[in-house]
């Protein structure tokens, strides 16, 4: 902690103010204002709680519940928030913890110093909430569900013992908050080009590092050491993804069944889906390249297919623009290049209406990107809804763009054997397939191409900065070569 109302990780990092989070709760506020409440409206929410691991006494490392994250910037958890819609005032309620927690816990915080840190206006106990709530006479208590349409879980709605005697509402909030969080405002922006700024640092130094011998989970800690080291991201966005050879070819590879630990071997491509969360924003960037830093001629062919499609769909985008309209785009590019190259034949337009690429991009184009990494208000009750055709139904929103989105760009081509011999049994997907030439890449793996952007008023601001043309990819990657890089697990060996 930098300051009073500051956030930082050291002084080597960014310091976030705690305007950002008085920011978000007044442009809540005006939204709901607009709706014509009542005068006398009480926004309610509750923060994440602390968990043990099963029936233990071990706590994992606390990660602040997002929504309420976004309205308070609260790091310690069993927290409630509220909000009085009518002046915009702000209300924390913290848990009273024992005194003897200071033993285990270091100094405890006063209700003064909850105060000054999150720049609420007024700081109460968890325990008083009930009693604060009632003297402020509210009309409508406004608390939060919804169900998110990624991960088809319902939100945590606020509850504490006397809520029943209020008048709740517990529809109105999610959409206008959630279309709240899909528009960033400059400080979250900031937020995110710093944490961008971390990961793509962080794949450049994965890059430098690796050798043919390493495995796929050494690969992933030079990652995570890197970003944490230097970046203070103590959280990962997600599961790293390290795949080599055919593992490029599983969309989230690295799960616990598949944890990263192949060997990586001198020939194989590999992929690398990576992004580390600062102050619970998130980055998401994905870098293909050939393990022994030279790209095969075949490698090539797929990789500048996939960075064709990326950059089409770059000069692209911007306010107004479908982003159904850009997947089909993407997908288009890749047919052409593929198809260019002998891979595939016939027309791209039947190809298209055939829905072929789904079998070599079987995921969204991207998705919007924020505090969780699968970020939240892609399909709203005012969206476009989501398209049942092959890939498409895969997109994580079809809405058309607006300023100050933040998305991802991650087209891709993949060889699954799954895919493949589902189309090998479709006559109308078959006939476009040179089986020859596609028996080649059975074992390839894949390639994705991941870029963080922003959208602005003409266009968007590319927030990830990594190599990307296969010049650059072979400079940095030769320049690593430079390196003097041991292996871990020599030590270990018999």
């Amino acid at each position: 902690m930098a300051g009073k109302d500051v956030f930082q990780m050291g002084c080597h990092t960014l310091a976030i103010s705690s305007s950002l989070h008085r920011n978000n709760r007044l442009r809540l506020v005006d939204r709901l204002k607009a709706k014509n409440l009542s005068n006398n409206c009480l926004i309610v929410l509750q923060g994440g709680e602390t968990q043990n691991m099963y029936c233990t006494d071990v706590e994992p490392v606390f990660r602040q519940e997002s929504y309420f994250h976004w309205t308070f910037g609260v790091k310690e958890p069993d927290c409630y928030g509220a909000i009085d819609v009518s002046t915009g005032r702000s209300l924390l309620f913290v848990p009273q913890l024992p005194q003897s927690y200071a033993i285990w816990m270091g100094k405890l915080l006063t209700l003064q110093d909850f105060k000054d840190i999150y720049g609420v206006d007024e700081c109460h106990y968890v325990s008083q909430i009930n009693e604060v709530i009632a003297g402020l006479k509210p009309e409508l208590l406004l608390t939060l569900e919804g169900v998110n349409s990624d991960s088809q879980k319902t939100t945590r709605e606020a509850v504490f013992n006397g809520i029943a005697k209020f008048k709740v509402d517990n529809k109105l909030l999610y959409k206008e908050i959630s279309e709240c969080r899909v528009v960033k405002t400059e400080a979250e922006l900031e937020v995110m080009r710093y944490t961008n700024r971390v990961s793509s640092e962080g794949h450049k130094e994965v890059m430098r590092h690796i050798r043919p011998g390493m495995t796929e989970y050494q690969l992933e800690s030079v990652f995570r050491h890197y970003t944490y080291y230097n970046g203070g991201a103590r959280h990962m966005s997600y599961t790293c993804i390290c795949g080599s050879g055919e593992n490029g070819a599983t969309l989230h590879y690295g799960h616990a069944g598949a944890p990263n630990d192949k060997t990586v071997s001198d020939g194989d491509m590999c992929l690398f889906d990576m992004g580390c969360e600062y102050y619970c924003y998130s980055s998401d960037i994905t870098c293909s390249f050939p393990a022994n830093g030279k790209f095969t001629s075949d490698q090539k062919i797929i990789y500048e297919a996939v960075l064709k499609a990326s950059r089409a769909v770059m000069a692209a985008v911007k306010p107004g623009v479908s982003w159904r309209d850009m997947h089909l785009l993407a997908e288009k590019t890749q047919l052409e290049e593929m198809t260019r190259h002998g891979l595939l034949r016939g027309d791209i337009n039947d190809m298209m209406t055939s829905r072929l690429g789904y079998i070599f991009m079987p995921h969204g184009l991207g998705h919007l990107l924020g505090i969780d990494v699968h970020d939240v208000g892609g399909y709203l009750e005012d969206c476009p809804p989501r398209c049942a055709e092959p890939g498409l139904s895969s997109l994580r929103t079809a809405r058309q763009l607006i300023k100050g989105m933040t998305l991802t760009i991650e087209p891709g081509i993949y060889f699954i054997d799954a895919q493949l011999n589902k189309a090998k049994e479709d006559p109308n997907l078959s006939k476009f397939i040179v089986w020859d030439v596609i028996n080649r890449f059975r074992n390839f793996g894949g390639v994705r191409i991941e870029d963080d952007i922003a959208i602005t008023e003409t266009g968007m601001e590319l927030l990830t900065d990594v190599p990307r043309s296969v010049h650059e990819i072979e400079a940095l990657m030769a320049e690593g070569r430079k390196l003097e890089v041991k292996f871990p697990q020599q030590k270990f060996l018999k």
